[in-house]
């Protein structure tokens, strides 16, 4: 088996950028795009352009996927000719979806004969294969061993998360509610620096610098969820009850948007209300499992 032989079926940007990088290390790449136009840049460089999705699939023994979401992964897959060549082809799937889609999709391989791992991409198109670019991987480990070298083409910094196919996809979504959640967060924060007259550049300087020890907290914080010991250690819960109510009550006489805020300060009153305010402020999950 030729060890330096891909396919990458989906040439968006991210499809794009695989492709380009597995061409820079010097692999065979058989490519393939509902679009074929996309691909002239590649083929310029040395790609072979397949006739379809089963032809692609049929050029390497492992083959990337990356589209826009599980709707067009399953269009693909449906195509005519592709259940034909997925038997002994090993699938990394790095289309973005639902743990549930996940699992679907192993099950679907395994019916035709191929191998399947489930990835998510942490990063943007232009921060792929750096030492340091987060890659989130799930499957069977015997796989996962046999694809690592495919992956560390686009990826550096590769975590591996078990057997479930679906865990990739879950820690993707996990991941992302903590940035989508400090993204309204600073955004909030950014229209209140704004509104008293503030360099808002300069804010987001200031934040910047905060993350590292922020990051070192939430880590704190997770180590306390995973002991089930909420015994303060870091963060008293009723700090940010208060902290949250004083954001709010400054949004309201500002005359800034409160939906953020009023979101938080709820939240926190309502675990206070619980009796978890003299607990530690990762304490605040009981209110969510409940």
């Amino acid at each position: 088996m030729n060890n330096k032989r891909v396919s990458v079926l989906g040439l968006g940007s991210m499809g794009f950028t695989i492709a380009q990088l597995y061409l820079d290390q010097g692999y065979e790449v058989a490519v393939w795009n509902r679009t074929p136009g996309k691909a002239d840049a590649l083929v310029a460089k040395g790609a072979v352009l397949a006739c379809g999705a089963g032809e692609a699939l049929r050029a390497s023994r492992v083959a990337v996927m990356c589209v826009y979401d599980y709707r067009g992964a399953d269009a693909i897959l449906a195509l005519d000719g592709v259940v034909a060549a997925m038997d002994g082809r090993l699938l990394i799937q790095l289309t973005t979806g639902s743990p549930q889609d996940a699992r679907d999709a192993e099950v679907w391989a395994h019916r035709h004969g191929a191998a399947y791992l489930e990835g998510a991409i942490q990063a943007a198109p232009d921060q792929m294969g750096r030492p340091d670019t987060p890659l989130l991987v799930s499957g069977e480990k015997h796989v996962f061993d046999e694809a690592e070298p495919w992956l560390k083409v686009l990826a550096g910094g590769i975590v591996y998360l078990g057997e479930k196919a679906s865990a990739a996809a879950a820690m993707d979504l996990a991941t992302l509610s903590t940035i989508y959640g400090t993204m309204l967060g600073f955004i909030h924060g950014a229209r209140i620096a704004e509104h008293e007259g503030f360099d808002v550049a300069e804010y987001g300087r200031i934040v910047a610098g905060i993350m590292p020890t922020f990051a070192g907290f939430l880590q704190h914080e997770g180590s306390v969820i995973q002991s089930g010991d909420f015994s303060i250690s870091q963060s008293p819960m009723r700090i940010s009850v208060e902290a949250t109510q004083r954001i709010l009550q400054a949004a309201q006489a500002s005359g800034i948007n409160t939906e953020f805020p009023a979101f938080a300060a709820g939240l926190f009153q309502r675990a206070d209300a619980a009796g978890l305010g003299g607990e530690e402020l990762a304490a605040l999950i009981k209110l969510l499992r409940a």
